[in-house]
């Protein structure tokens, strides 16, 4: 297994890791085989947004002996009034469900206690200014959590919440689909019937930027919907030319800046084995560029970060230099610490460039690889 630090927290994730959600309304063995498995293959972090008593329980009992193994994301605010999944903004539900999570889960803290499903100005400014946001700071400074994250499928509210400096982390929903969604659509409207029929133009730029942001500020991003809701996978509700894999839909996600893990559902050990089976891939098996490929002309001159472009005579890791220089070029005058230190510390920089052209001969999109490797030597090493 991989593991990727989180932000500026001292813990690491697994690249792969658990989506939960396939264990509500499963049998006890079910969710024990499935964690089991998953803690054997070294994931590490899980997400439990679920509200229901008993699925909690079951997960609690499978991880009894291993708590310390597993990063958990909690929800504050996710409840199951009226025997549904619902979302509550009342600050005492939500204490009663989050308190009922960690006793069902028979454990003391929760890794990261998760602001729910803040998709629009209304969740945030209710969150925000309601006391949610502050009893989660209270449960911080008491140890309850150790961290404070936030989910989101909107880009525009998820930036809110990341430029408030309070989250740690950020779980989205990224799919090359949903990142070519406007902002201004639910991108789970994409998951509907008519997936398959959408019209695509681009990378949405406000969910480029998210991303940047979030690597920017050191807020790292677990990934939901990693596989669409399986349409990605399906020839019929692909609105792609080919449905894509397993292996190339979790390769697009942990592509981009700042994810740290792709949470994966899986309600078996075979699924768990399937996507772990990531690892062992080679590059052209996880390779996604086929697929967005077909939207070239909106994707000109723009890195996916998909590393196309290797290898390089000199062992530039284009794709991490792209990466940090468009992160860099958010605010030129400002860049972050971190950012400086994680390019300063690559085997070699852009100023290794000798502009042999074997990058940009290779890229699917034309990036000019050669200008933006001079770029990032002239922002960096200057």
């Amino acid at each position: 297994m991989e593991y990727r630090k989180i932000g500026k927290t001292s813990m690491e994730a697994s690249i792969i890791g658990l989506g939960a959600e396939h264990l509500d309304n499963k049998p006890y063995e079910v969710a024990e085989q499935t964690i089991h498995a998953a803690l054997e293959h070294g994931i590490n972090i899980m997400d439990v947004f679920m509200p229901g008593e008993q699925v909690r329980r079951n997960i609690g009992k499978a991880l009894a002996g291993n708590r310390d193994k597993m990063l958990i994301q909690g929800h504050i605010g996710s409840v199951d009034l009226n025997q549904q999944y619902d979302i509550s903004r009342d600050l005492n539900v939500c204490k009663q469900y989050f308190e009922d999570l960690l006793r069902f889960l028979d454990t003391d803290y929760i890794d990261f206690g998760m602001l729910f499903f803040l998709d629009s100005e209304e969740a945030f400014d209710k969150v925000f200014h309601g006391g949610i946001a502050d009893y989660a700071v209270k449960l911080k400074e008491q140890g309850t959590i150790r961290a404070i994250g936030a989910s989101s499928h909107n880009p525009i509210i998820a930036r809110r919440v990341v430029e408030t400096g309070l989250v740690d982390l950020l779980m989205f929903s990224i799919n090359p689909a949903f990142d070519m969604t406007p902002a201004a659509q639910d991108v789970l409207e994409t998951c509907g019937d008519d997936f398959s029929q959408r019209q695509y133009t681009g990378i949405d730029p406000d969910r480029a930027e998210l991303y940047r942001v979030c690597q920017q500020r050191e807020v790292g991003i677990t990934v939901m919907k990693t596989l669409g809701a399986g349409k990605l996978l399906s020839a019929q509700h692909t609105p792609f030319s080919a449905p894509m894999t397993v292996a190339q839909c979790t390769h697009y996600a942990l592509s981009r800046p700042a994810v740290v893990s792709a949470l994966l559902g899986c309600q078996t050990a075979a699924e768990v084995a399937e996507a772990v089976s990531y690892l062992t891939l080679s590059d052209e098996e996880k390779d996604y560029t086929g697929i967005v490929g077909s939207y070239k002309s909106d994707f000109e001159g723009s890195c996916v970060y998909c590393s196309h472009c290797q290898p390089c005579p000199v062992d530039i890791d284009i794709a991490t230099v792209n990466k940090y220089l468009d992160i860099a070029l958010l605010d030129k005058q400002n860049i972050p610490p971190s950012i400086r230190q994680h390019y300063g510390a690559l085997a070699a920089r852009g100023s290794a460039c000798i502009a042999c052209g074997n990058c940009e001969s290779k890229c699917p999109f034309g990036v000019p690889v050669i200008e933006n490797m001079k770029l990032a030597a002239g922002l960096f090493e200057a």
